[in-house]
């Protein structure tokens, strides 16, 4: 991917070298390396906010330094790396929204490391990339995906929020079985994943970042990750009613279809359509 350059965001806090006590976070977003834009292991909602609220806190102690160390270069790639494909983003999606009547409001980002207080509660590293909209932030500890480093998935959940298709899916989950519940959770992640798609699909147009060989790893990577595979590997065995991200071949199919077309306006028909075709 061709990155070096770019215009870096200014939405971007990277807690990584800061002393005990200093992981709180309230800041930034972002988007990766196409090959590795399906590789998105983020929990939707409800999930998330489970896990972060049955984690303690990890506070200070008394007379604990808040020493901020030197920078390595590995970090400093990373953050610029993180910071100029976030830029990316902000231009795509708020030409997107322009063209559409609407004005966007881009997401922040936190980089972190091993623990991070948001507005959705306290996380670890484990948790993996994550969206959280009560605050509008994107979480990263990079050292968790070194190599995956999962964000354009995760600004589909930030533009979901601002669209309120999040608190659509949030309002119905909190009525409807467990079962239904999750393919309102399935809908929500293909939804992310076509949002993935459309953002590479302007991103290309605007800045050719995409090189020989990137998609096709992005798709062999995401035949890997969809809740069947997953199951399988884990359980010996597939449950459809357990399913909360979609099959591997319906998350390729929707980024896919995002990156050819770039439309926005079909978000609506991932929600409208019959569950059984998607």
């Amino acid at each position: 991917m061709r990155w070096q350059g770019g215009r870096q965001s200014d939405n971007l806090q990277d807690r990584r070298r800061m002393g005990p006590g200093r992981g709180v976070a309230v800041g930034g977003s972002a988007v990766l390396i196409i090959a590795l834009i399906m590789l998105c292991m983020g929990a939707d909602p409800r999930q998330i906010q489970q896990l972060l609220q049955n984690v303690p806190q990890a506070p200070a102690g008394p007379g604990e330094a808040q020493v901020e160390r030197p920078e390595t270069a590995e970090e400093a790639r990373s953050r610029e790396f993180t910071a100029t494909i976030l830029g990316f983003t902000e231009e795509v999606w708020d030409e997107q929204f322009r063209l559409a009547g609407q004005r966007y409001e881009p997401p922040q980002m936190v980089l972190f490391a091993e623990q991070v207080t948001t507005g959705c509660g306290t996380a670890p590293s484990a948790v993996g990339p994550f969206y959280c909209p009560a605050d509008k932030t994107v979480y990263l500890d990079p050292t968790f995906f070194e190599e995956l480093e999962n964000k354009a998935h995760e600004v589909g959940h930030h533009i979901q929020n601002l669209l309120g298709y999040s608190s659509l899916v949030q309002n119905k989950q909190r009525s409807l079985p467990k079962a239904e519940g999750n393919q309102w959770s399935v809908r929500l992640e293909l939804q992310a994943d076509y949002l993935a798609g459309v953002w590479a699909h302007h991103g290309q147009a605007k800045y050719n970042f995409i090189e020989p060989g990137d998609i096709e790893t992005a798709i062999t990577s995401a035949n890997a990750i969809g809740d069947d595979r997953l199951q399988r590997r884990s359980t010996g065995f597939v449950s459809p009613e357990g399913f909360t991200h979609g099959t591997s071949q319906q998350r390729v199919h929707w980024f896919s279809e995002g990156l050819k077309t770039g439309d926005l306006s079909r978000l609506e028909e991932i929600f409208e359509m019959p569950y059984e075709d998607l």
